[in-house]
Order: structure tokens, then C-alpha cells, then sequence
């Protein structure tokens, strides 16, 4: 069976191992430290990511807590960098590889403007070239394995996925996670995982397919579908951290963990609004909002909840509102 036997990555002098096949892609502003704490307690194994860090900020000295912690980790973390100049990008590399990273990621798929167009995150499909300096240089700088997630292409008019991968491979890049879409789509549409089978037999590195794998079900049609190595989830764990545990089990042919129920749903809430407050002080709440009205959902009272919890103005407030939620279903016999 596909999981029965981990991925090898042999790096220039540090082979790792992947002993789960299911990925937690990184989530701007969602997977801190603090929501991978969550992932671990259905998927302790799991390849796990930082947010994306931008080489250029670690070098002026901005976003290095997210370097730092890694020495928090209980499980692997992966370092996924973006920027469009090879020495930044080699010279933060160094630094995760020094804080403890697992691997290091460089980004080449992100389609936010913002990056793109200063030639970072998806811009660098429309500048081959430089994309495969980028992945040199950080695969001489480090030696930890050096992987890459990308597109399918910048549009569907110039889109040459095969290519494209191949050539990433030639680079240096001992895995690739491919999202079945390109730039221009975004998120929209369906992705293509027909796209992502003909990318994988052209490839003698693993390859991670990324897009739509949002259930169990999902996952398993697409590894059927591409003949990837593995499934990278994304979006679809926001308020739902048992997602990367759930595939993991499905893959492995095991009882698949049970969706937590309504009570559970809270206290994962209540976890997560207290551990960030304790880490950001009352700037927490702001932080936690997004995540506890994904995660309250699916139960008598939760719209009302979520409203509440959204203009709750403190912590005080805001636990209040969880720990009534919970008596009312302890009453009521909701798990």
C-alpha cells in the first residue's frame, strides 16, 4: 500500500523521511505554530509548514519568529521561503536549516499580486530560468532536500507543466507539490488532476498533488487519478485541524477518525483562543476570531455563536461565550 513505506529525500547530507503522505500546506496567517499544534493531534506525523516567509524580510530582521520556533515542533515542519533574488532566498534557507527545519520549500505557486508581480511566489513560472538559479542556490547552500510548490502553469495558453517540473527537477528539486490549476485561475475552477498524472510520469523525483483534496474520498479518487505520492491539503482545514489525520487514515486503509461533533468543535475553539492569548496577549482575540467561526459550525446555535463571538470586545467576553456554548450542549447531550 502507497503508505506503508515513506517517502525518501536524500538532501546533500541530511536524508529525511516522510512516514505520512498527507502534507499541511502553508496558510498565510492561519498555520502558526499554534494551528499545527492542532493538525498534530490527529496527524503527529504529518509534514507540517510554516507560514510563507519572505527571504527579504529575514534579512531586514521582520517575520524570524516564525523561523524561531521551530525548535517547538514536536513533529517535522518544513520552511517554505519565497523571493525572487537567489542569495536572500540561499541566506534564509541557512537560517531554517539552522533553526531546525525539516526540509526547505521554496514557493513558486502563490498567485497573490502582490508577490507575483515583483517575481516571487507564481511569478518565477514566467522566468524559468531564473527559478532554476533560485533552486540551485539554495540546494548548494543547505543540506537539508530542497522541494518546490508550484502551478501548472502562468495561464492556460502558455501552460507547459511538464516542462516546467522537469526543468525544476534538473534544478536540484528532490520533490515537487503541483496545485492542478494555474496563476490566472486561482482558486476557481476544477483542478486539473490529469494535468498532475502526466507531470508525475515525466518525473523521477516524488511528487505531492495539491488541489480539491478537501475529504477523505477526495484524496484517495485523486492518488488513484495522478499516481502522485502523496496529497497536500490546504484551505480545507481551516476550522478543521482533524482533516490531515482523517486522509492519512484513509490512505493507510485504517478506521477513518470520526468529524468531532459540536462539543469538541468548542473546546477546540476555547484551546485555540487561549493558547493564542497567552502567545499575543489580548491581540489573540483578533487572531482567533477567523478560526473559532470556522470551527463553531454545523450545530443548533452556532450562526448565533459565531455572531456573538465576532463582537465579543474581550478574552473575558469571548471564553464566556464558549464555556456557555458548552454547558448548553453538555445539557442537551451533544457530543
Amino acid at each position: 500500500m502507497l503508505a506503508s513505506n515513506p517517502l525518501q529525500l536524500p538532501g546533500r547530507g541530511t536524508p529525511r523521511q516522510l512516514h505520512c503522505r498527507v502534507l499541511q500546506s502553508p496558510l498565510a496567517g492561519v498555520s502558526d505554530s499554534i494551528f499545527r499544534g492542532l493538525v498534530r493531534r490527529w496527524a503527529p506525523d504529518a509534514l507540517l509548514f510554516t507560514e510563507m516567509v519572505n527571504a527579504t524580510s529575514l534579512e531586514l530582521g521582520h517575520g524570524r519568529n516564525k523561523v524561531e520556533e521551530l525548535t517547538n515542533e514536536q513533529g517535522p515542519i518544513g520552511v517554505q521561503l519565497f523571493d525572487h533574488r537567489p542569495g536572500a532566498i540561499a541566506d534564509a534557507a541557512r537560517r531554517a536549516e539552522d533553526a531546525g527545519a525539516f526540509l526547505i520549500d521554496i514557493n513558486m505557486g502563490c498567485p497573490v499580486r502582490k508577490i507575483a508581480r515583483k517575481g516571487g511566489g507564481s511569478g518565477l513560472i514566467r522566468d524559468p530560468d531564473l527559478a532554476s538559479r533560485i533552486v540551485e542556490a539554495v540546494a548548494e547552500a543547505v543540506q537539508l532536500p530542497v522541494t518546490v510548490k508550484t502551478r501548472l502553469g502562468w495561464c492556460g495558453s502558455d501552460a507547459n507543466p511538464v516542462a516546467w517540473c522537469r526543468q525544476l527537477q534538473d534544478a536540484g528539486a528532490e520533490l515537487l507539490t503541483l496545485h492542478g490549476r494555474t496563476r490566472d485561475q486561482g482558486f476557481k475552477g476544477q483542478a486539473d488532476w490529469l494535468a498532475i498524472a502526466a507531470v508525475k510520469r515525466a518525473l523521477t523525483i516524488p511528487l505531492i498533488a495539491n488541489g480539491d483534496i478537501n475529504d477523505p474520498d477526495a484524496a484517495l479518487r485523486c492518488l488513484k487519478e495522478t499516481g502522485a505520492d502523496g496529497v497536500m491539503v490546504g484551505r480545507g482545514t481551516m476550522g478543521a485541524p482533524w482533516l490531515v489525520g482523517q486522509i492519512d487514515a484513509a490512505i493507510r486503509g485504517e478506521t477513518v477518525p470520526m468529524t468531532p461533533g459540536p462539543r469538541l468543535r468548542v473546546e477546540l475553539a476555547r484551546d485555540q483562543l487561549l493558547a493564542l492569548l497567552a502567545s499575543k496577549g489580548e491581540h489573540g482575540l483578533l487572531i482567533a476570531r477567523k478560526h473559532m467561526s470556522w470551527t463553531c459550525t454545523g450545530f443548533p446555535g452556532a450562526s448565533q455563536l459565531r455572531h456573538d463571538l465576532m463582537r465579543a470586545p474581550t478574552p473575558r467576553e469571548a471564553l464566556s461565550l464558549l464555556d456557555a456554548t458548552l454547558t448548553s450542549l453538555s445539557a442537551g447531550g451533544s457530543d
